[in-house]
């Protein structure tokens, strides 16, 4: 979200803050925490520093965590997660408008960086974005083994039918009875080149429009677990509900979907000015993988949990930060 130079600022839960070429907007972060294992010295006292995150749970509760340490490091830190879609979060940190953000590399890679064809090691894709981005400003730290990367998602009851393993075998199903492949899906993933449009193409799918619904995440696993509407759902490798609800997920046997490893995405010169920032983060990153991914996302999406305090609440748990 943009600002223009003649906002009003006004009210005090919506904060503004003046910031070299524009406005940000958020609320503070107002926890009280000390460093544990990362922040010792609070090398961030007296910056002001801004987090952002997409708008689905795992990233925010990602954009919270990096908050909170910034936080216990001895930042001010202004809470604008829960951006809406993808590119909102980049322009604001391309910009200046966010300071971090955790980024997935095959999002880089494929949607902001123009490629067509994923890199299939996750490390060399990693560098190779992070070496792309150097031109725009954006400095990427090392990644996390968190592989967020996408996949169709059956109920068990449906697939005691169909018995679908693989999306090659969704393509197969396709081809012999297209009526049969209801596909639910969201909007960004209907239109993305590494979502529905590359995956038809890549696995020779010819899914009819009229099977094809477009809706909100968390409906597609609800309506994939609970009625016939979705033979099959868009779904995430690290979402909690795919256990919860318990559901198949389809290889991606032709490995047409990138890796999309969750890594710390900063404004340089913010990093340039801070390079301490590095510190707090490398070790956070190190410790996050899927089954982590897992256990708390479905804390937000199963159990109803608040993306702050999962985060929060993990960070204590495993040293990181402490309780002020």
């Amino acid at each position: 979200m943009r600002y223009g130079r003649g906002v009003v600022c006004a009210g005090l839960v919506l904060v503004l803050v003046l910031s070299g070429c524009g406005l940000k907007s958020g609320s503070p972060m107002a926890d009280d925490v000390l460093p544990g294992s990362v922040g010792r010295g609070q090398p961030l006292k007296g910056a002001s520093l801004t987090v952002t995150s997409k708008n689905f749970s795992e990233n925010i509760i990602l954009g919270h965590m990096i908050g909170l340490i910034f936080k216990a490091a001895g930042a001010e830190v202004l809470d604008r997660t829960n951006l809406p879609g993808s590119i909102s979060g980049r322009e604001a940190i391309i910009k200046g408008d966010a300071d971090a953000i955790y980024e997935y590399t095959g999002t880089a890679w494929i949607t902001y960086q123009g490629n067509q064809k994923p890199i299939v090691d996750p490390q060399a894709q990693w560098r190779a974005v992070r070496d792309a981005d150097v031109r725009n400003g954006v400095t990427w730290l090392p990644q996390s083994t968190l592989n967020n990367t996408y996949t169709l998602a059956i109920n068990k009851r449906n697939n005691a039918t169909y018995r679908l393993r693989t999306l090659s075998d969704v393509a197969k199903l396709a081809r012999k009875d297209p009526s049969a492949v209801t596909l639910c899906v969201e909007n960004e993933f209907a239109s993305r080149e590494d979502g529905l449009p590359g995956m038809q193409k890549a696995y020779g799918m010819n899914i009819p429009a009229a099977n094809i619904r477009k809706m909100d995440a968390g409906i597609i696993y609800t309506q994939v677990a609970k009625s016939d509407t979705c033979l099959l759902g868009e779904a995430y490798t690290t979402d909690g509900r795919i256990k919860a609800m318990d559901l198949d997920t389809l290889a991606d046997d032709k490995r047409f979907f990138p890796n999309y490893n969750a890594a710390p995405s900063l404004h340089s010169a913010t990093y340039e000015k801070y390079p301490a920032i590095a510190g707090l983060l490398n070790p956070l990153s190190a410790r996050l993988n899927a089954t982590v991914a897992r256990e708390l996302n479905a804390r937000v999406d199963v159990g109803g949990e608040d993306p702050h305090e999962v985060a929060k609440e993990w960070l204590v748990r495993e040293g990181f930060i402490k309780e002020g």
